[in-house]
């Protein structure tokens, strides 16, 4: 396979996406590794698998309608494979293997069929001290937009995937991007409070727009920053609530084409009325309530 991601909207060919089956029922509260698993679990409303399942099958018709080559990862009996995004993830013709928070570790041996398709030249497997997710990763031309967190306290949040020695490696193997590392704010417990990666608060739809929520990030200036890249006219606003949701977290596939959650009322009105985009709206409720959304249960892997 030739892989291919040069930004985030261009004609999809090939994608894997995450596996609903056998999930292993809802954890208990101290094994939740995000915010909103966290508080879904706490208020008794995780989702149950059948659930799931319905929605990841909505999700892969409409990229079959779209004639997207879909792959999935085998199951691992009891175990939660729903988000591709951050096992692996594709910059221009690399595919750079997570490391992933130990929660998750086994996870990747599913991928290994996936895996054997690529050259293993152009599989890029970093340092084990080298932490990043590909939720924290934005592919945007010459732009690679990476979440993270410099706290001092990083080890001690389970949201903070990606670190800045990972960032640093990055830059060795992409001399000519333009790397901007966006420091997220991180909760472990509440999602009110926490950004899990940089794709629940900013994400590029189109050809030159994108989705923001101005108080993800813990410096404003980097806020401001994404604003003159696009052009204030060219962003759409979500609000606190909207980000709770996981407004932003939705999937292109196609400048013209995206996938959002039907819910998401104002957010896709936007896009079609003034965006001039097909959005494709299915059911992802029941997904959300484990941290993630669209954009986190797929992994892009060759775009025209």
């Amino acid at each position: 396979m030739k892989l291919n991601i040069k930004n985030e909207t261009g004609r999809l060919k090939s994608v894997v996406l995450g596996q609903p089956n056998s999930l292993g029922g809802t954890p208990a509260l101290e094994e939740s590794y995000d915010a909103k698993s966290y508080h879904s679990i706490q208020n008794n409303i995780y989702p149950k698998e059948s659930e799931i399942i319905d929605e990841m099958n909505a999700f892969e018709a409409v990229l079959k309608k779209y004639n997207v080559e879909v792959l999935r990862p085998s199951i691992i009996e009891n175990y939660n494979q729903v988000f591709a995004r951050d096992v692996a993830f594709v910059i221009d013709d690399k595919m750079i293997i997570s490391n992933v928070i130990s929660d998750r570790a086994d996870e990747q041996d599913a991928y290994k069929g996936i895996f054997e398709k690529v050259k293993w030249r152009d599989i890029i497997n970093l340092p084990d001290t080298a932490h990043i997710e590909g939720g924290d990763v934005i592919v945007w031309g010459n732009f690679l937009f990476i979440g993270t967190c410099f706290s001092e306290d990083y080890r001690n949040y389970k949201t903070a995937r990606t670190n800045e020695y990972a960032i640093e490696i990055l830059k060795e193997y992409f001399p000519k991007k333009r790397i901007i590392d966006l420091e997220l704010k991180k909760n472990d417990q509440i999602p009110y409070e926490g950004i899990l990666h940089l794709d629940c608060t900013f994400n590029p739809v189109g050809e030159d727009k994108c989705i923001i929520y101005k108080n993800g990030f813990v410096d404003e200036s980097d806020y401001h920053l994404i604003i003159d890249i696009f052009g204030e006219e060219n962003c759409f606003h979500v609000t606190d609530e909207e980000m709770f949701e996981m407004f932003p977290n939705i999937f292109s596939i196609s400048p013209e084409i995206v996938v959002s959650d039907k819910t998401f009322t104002r957010m896709n009105n936007h896009l079609r009325n003034e965006w001039g985009m097909t959005v494709e709206e299915i059911p992802y409720r029941e997904i959300s309530k484990m941290g993630g959304l669209l954009r986190c249960s797929t992994m892009p892997l060759v775009r025209e």
